[in-house]
């Protein structure tokens, strides 16, 4: 029976291959044929193809209308059919129209059309589109997530729980899309699925594509939303991916793999390839909202921009409005501060950090010495047991030579050895080592720069490889230069658990503080996003098995742990608000790696608020987190004028109209966050919050304080009171700066925390002070 299945599924697999072949080769003949087409009609309309080359998407936002037709009146602002542009472009203006998101359209216009249309009374902008880029076996047991026991037993494994996920697609025959032990939908969902035949199910219920065409129609394409990049496969997996026995790569972290989420449901919406419109962000919200999903799980970002300029930030509003939760990647920019992307504070921002499990592949030097490293690839048929000669790819001063950048490399310098590349140069991991195996390399040693620290990776090379820190890189170029006759190996140690250092926030992590809102700390969180296996839409690894997986790296991976956390914490408790899930997840996060020290960062150095924000997601403790700081919608108001927007980008932010003037701005920092972030000058500062109890209904809290260097902290009262549960507690906190002689404040921050404590919780928030 076992081999009757099998032959079942390889004749599957055939007849999809011959399908996707046949279906391929028709695509390219009707492009052939539509490209004639079209250039016969541009040889009748010689201004068509010079036009079209103008036309470019915007994001035009309007105020909102009394009443009225929206699709008829967003028409009306259009370039009618007399226009001289209009009448020659054949293809259609209009790319998405938004009813949840925003007041307005996102549509194809020339400068001048577009600058024309800004000055229209009713117009409140009309701006290029921005494009955003793309930022487990063992994970849901690191993060304390076991079957039938604590949080997964009392959210019954995120059942019931509709996580949309924004991303490149989703190959739906991967077996983590499976629904064995998934119940159908609940009754609000509203959503569609394109594919065309059984690929949807109860586990994947919907799945859609925005990606509009942009260099031809500006139209949708017509294509279903299947992942020919695998980032989205990899990240909805990640949230919520049934459970599949046997997951492994190359044989390495074997295991069952499973979602944090694993019996939630899943949507696709498809709005990136080699990046991410904003336009299409912005209609795939829009959709979601009205499919009914409760979290939103959006892997990607931008530089920072002011909220009302940013389609992620303005769609999660709206989203979060109908009580969605949001969780976004904080990005891969780090480690340099003032590098976040996604700082809205009603959007959950994930950093990256380890899990306790690498995949080791040392580096043994000709001195005998042997440095810890890592890869995923491990071949058998490697003879680990010679030493080859050893060379540095940047010997002879070329640094695209040292970075291992595509042709850089000769033949007969590097062929038959080990080569050492230095990491960087905005060439990928993998890149650098299909270099050196074109170029005849044996073997590579992937060497971190200093920026990088101990941060390695377990990636899929193509050749034997170790990836090592900047300490062990030192110790190499050392030895290089010690001796004439260089010598190295790669030794492979398989799948190893039991890092005692994890979590470490990891370099790429982006860190804050936030430039678009500075009185917000940022990121919220870190979770796991390093060397992370998940569902991949092929073998990475040439196995004939449809469950294929891939290990990536990325804050793009520590997102989707976080919105299954989100969704797991919305199954145990329906009633609680984005905000209330986000402050449950922040106030109980750990601060302490598996040793019982502070957790490190990329150089084995404490890692400070501005790398992991509350701390390290502990999803248990978040289930019952004692008292939550809760922010309603209409909340944000005050904060948003605050920044000093004026009224018509508070406006379409909030989708209501607002006048500043009426309303009792607040700074940043007064907003009912789960932290405080401060920028202090000569001054003292107050600002107050509310936590509401959603712990035991007879409790007591006391106040510890541990005050950032520099300040002196006073909180009144230091002792809050409950009898009933969601009762309601008030407290200020009043930070004031001291002489700082004698203080080790180097950096121009200081940092320390708050905590709420009772016989049964504690109930942390962090605090940084930015000394102006």
């Amino acid at each position: 029976m076992k081999i009757k299945r099998q032959w079942r599924l390889l004749d599957f697999f055939y007849l999809l291959l011959v399908s996707v072949f046949v279906f391929s080769s028709w695509v390219a003949i009707a492009e052939q044929v539509q490209l004639v087409k079209e250039e016969e009609e541009e040889e009748e309309h010689p201004k068509l193809k010079a036009e079209e080359n103008n036309l470019k998407i915007y994001i035009v936002h309007l105020k909102k209308p009394d009443n009225g037709d929206l699709d008829s009146w967003y028409g009306t602002f259009l370039p009618s059919s007399d226009n001289t542009t209009a009448g020659v472009t054949k293809h259609p203006r209009l790319v998405h129209k938004y009813r949840n998101v925003a007041t307005g359209f996102a549509a194809r216009l020339t400068a001048e059309e577009a600058k024309a249309l800004a000055a229209k009374d009713g117009v409140v902008s009309a701006q290029p589109d921005r494009i955003f880029y793309l930022h487990t076996t063992h994970s849901p047991n690191f993060l304390g997530l076991h079957q039938g026991i604590g949080l997964w037993n009392e959210s019954k494994l995120g059942q019931g729980v509709i996580i949309g996920v924004l991303d490149t697609g989703v190959w739906p025959y991967h077996p983590s899309f499976n629904d064995e032990g998934v119940p159908p939908p609940p009754p609000k969902w509203k959503g569609t699925c394109e594919f065309s035949g059984l690929e949807c199910n109860n586990k994947l219920i919907g799945a859609k594509n925005f990606v509009t065409e942009l260099a031809k129609t500006g139209e949708l394409k017509s294509l279903p939303p299947l992942d020919d990049n695998g980032h989205g496969t990899h990240t909805s997996s990640t949230a919520a991916g049934n459970f599949v026995d046997g997951a492994n790569v190359f044989g390495d972290a074997d295991g069952t793999a499973a979602g944090m989420a694993p019996y939630a449901h899943v949507a696709m919406y498809r709005v990136c390839e080699a990046g991410c419109a904003g336009a299409d962000i912005l209609a795939a919200i829009d959709a979601a909202i009205d499919d009914g999903v409760d979290v939103l799980s959006l892997s990607f970002g931008a530089k920072s921009a002011p909220f009302y300029a940013d389609s992620i930030a303005v769609g999660a509003f709206a989203a979060t409005q109908k009580g969605i939760f949001v969780s976004c990647a904080a990005g891969n920019e780090g480690p340099d501060y003032f590098t976040l992307s996604n700082e809205a504070p009603w959007v959950l921002t994930v950093g990256a950090s380890t899990i306790d499990r690498k995949i080791k592949a040392n580096a043994k030097l000709g001195t005998g010495e042997e440095l810890e490293g890592e890869s995923l690839f491990q071949p058998k048929d490697f003879d680990q047991s010679t030493l080859l000669p050893l060379v540095y790819a940047g010997a002879n001063g070329n640094e695209s030579s040292a970075f291992c950048m595509p042709g850089s490399l000769q033949v007969d310098v590097v062929a038959g050895k080990v080569v050492a590349c230095d990491r960087g140069g905005d060439i990928g991991r993998i890149e650098k080592g299909e270099e050196v195996k074109r170029a005849g390399g044996a073997a590579m040693i992937l060497m971190n720069q200093e920026t990088d620290g101990f941060s390695t990776s377990a990636d899929p090379h193509v050749l034997p490889a170790s990836h090592v820190s900047y300490a062990a890189a030192l110790k190499i170029k050392a030895y290089m230069n010690s001796t004439s006759t260089p010598e190295a190996t790669v030794l492979f140690r398989g799948t190893v658990i039991g890092d005692s250092h994890s979590p470490v926030v990891t370099s790429f992590s982006s860190r804050g503080p936030s430039l678009a809102s500075p009185g917000i700390l940022k990121p919220d969180i870190v979770g796991p996003g390093v060397s992370i296996l998940a569902a991949w839409p092929v073998s990475v690894d040439n196995s004939s098995s449809s469950a294929t997986f891939n290990m990536i790296s990325g804050t793009s991976m520590s997102c989707p742990h976080l919105s299954g956390v989100a969704a797991l914490l919305k199954g145990s408790h329906p009633d609680w608000s984005p905000a209330a899930i986000k402050s449950a997840i922040m106030t109980t996060a750990d601060v302490a790696n598996l040793r019982g020290k502070p957790i490190l960062d990329q150089k084995a150095s404490p890692a400070d608020v501005f790398a992991t924000g509350a701390g390290h997601v502990n999803p248990s403790k978040a289930n019952n987190p004692g008292l939550i700081y809760d922010i309603k919608p209409e909340d944000y108001i005050p904060y948003l004028c605050g920044l000093n927007y004026t009224d018509d980008q508070v406006s379409f932010i909030t989708q209501n109209s607002v006048n500043c003037s009426e309303v009792k701005s607040i700074p940043e920092a007064q907003l009912n966050y789960p932290s405080f972030s401060i920028v202090l000058g000569s001054g003292s500062q107050s600002y107050s919050r509310t936590v509401t109890n959603v712990g035991e209904a007879n409790s007591v809290y006391t106040v510890n304080v541990y005050e950032p260097e520099g300040t002196k902290i006073s909180v009144k009262p230091r002792k809050i009171s409950f009898t009933e549960a969601n009762q309601e507690g008030n407290y200020t906190v009043t930070i004031s700066p001291v002489d700082r002689a004698g203080t080790n404040i180097e950096r121009g921050f200081s940092q320390g925390y708050l905590r709420w404590v009772s016989d049964k919780y504690s109930v942390r928030s962090q605090i940084s002070v930015i000394f102006d």
